[in-house]
């Protein structure tokens, strides 16, 4: 009970810390993201695509920060927020908390078929099997690719993190898990495949020092989602104007670099059901 009113109260604090800008205005669209990255690196991904879709709604277009992945849910089904940026699972939270009244739109092509990875920097640890005794980091607790898809296959693995780890640890972020594997704090952790490959290809982690030993199966990750009562013709502008962002053009193949994306495709619900079913068998979703 006390583990449950500690909960509650944390996501009130995280509600309530969502800043004015969030609050309903005419002629705004009140955008924001989980905090899977550091807050700059959201803003500066967000930027160029927020006056692309200030261009193609008419609507002034506001980023507000949260500061963790509970308030981008309590904000969006509180009405605090139009529009949210979501990993599958925090979708799937969503979804659950306002009675299916939230919709997804579109999610880039990657999250049809993303993936996690586990890295160390131990020579002991070539297999989840290794991982037994050993210290660990997910991500977020909320995270479907920092903690609930690599929790499901390390339990699908016959290694419960609780019960046969050392010691497990949340970092709240995929970089910050990168950095707590990298500087020693824990022997291994696991993180999204996107988020490796950017550190890596920005030469920001040396994969010959911390490298990648066991990648997940394909799963459904990220996505846009809006409340269900927004207004259809709205919906539809937000949906065309993702759909038709062009790599052939500058300003199509600068948002999509930014967003580690080849293309927007439409999505649905049906698409999270496993992620659903996941988080239902390992208990982080009653």
């Amino acid at each position: 009970m006390k583990s449950m009113l500690a909960a509650g109260c944390a996501l009130a604090l995280a509600f309530a810390a969502l800043p004015a800008a969030a609050q309903a205005r005419p002629g705004v669209l009140r955008v924001s993201a989980i905090p899977d990255e550091a807050p700059t690196e959201l803003q500066r991904k967000f930027k160029p695509l927020g006056e692309y879709l200030s261009k193609a709604t008419g609507l002034k277009v506001v980023f507000t920060p949260v500061t963790d992945y509970a308030a981008s849910v309590e904000g969006l089904v509180n009405n605090k927020l139009d529009m949210v940026w979501f990993g599958g699972f925090t979708f799937v939270q969503a979804n659950a908390r306002s009675g299916g009244k939230v919709t997804p739109l579109v999610q880039r092509a990657e999250d049809e078929k993303f993936r996690s990875v586990f890295i160390t920097a131990s020579n002991e640890i070539r297999q989840l099997a290794d991982l037994k005794g050993k210290t660990f980091s997910f991500g977020s607790e909320s995270s479907t690719s920092g903690h609930l898809m690599p929790r499901s296959y390390l339990l699908a693995a016959k290694i419960n993190p609780d019960t046969d780890m050392k010691r497990i640890a949340f970092s709240g972020a995929h970089d910050a898990t990168v950095a707590a594997v990298a500087g020693g704090k824990v022997d291994a952790g696991a993180l999204n495949i996107s988020v490796w490959e950017k550190l890596v290809a920005e030469r920001k982690v040396d994969p010959a020092a911390v490298r990648v030993f066991y990648t997940t199966p394909a799963y459904y990750d990220y996505n846009w989602t809006v409340r269900s009562d927004m207004d259809p013709a709205l919906k539809k502008k937000i949906s065309d104007a993702f759909l038709t962002l062009d790599p052939a053009t500058p300003e199509g193949k600068g948002i999509l670099a930014l967003q580690r994306a080849t293309k927007f495709v439409p999505t649905k619900p049906a698409n999270y059901a496993t992620i659903e079913a996941a988080a239902r068998n390992a208990g982080l979703l009653k």
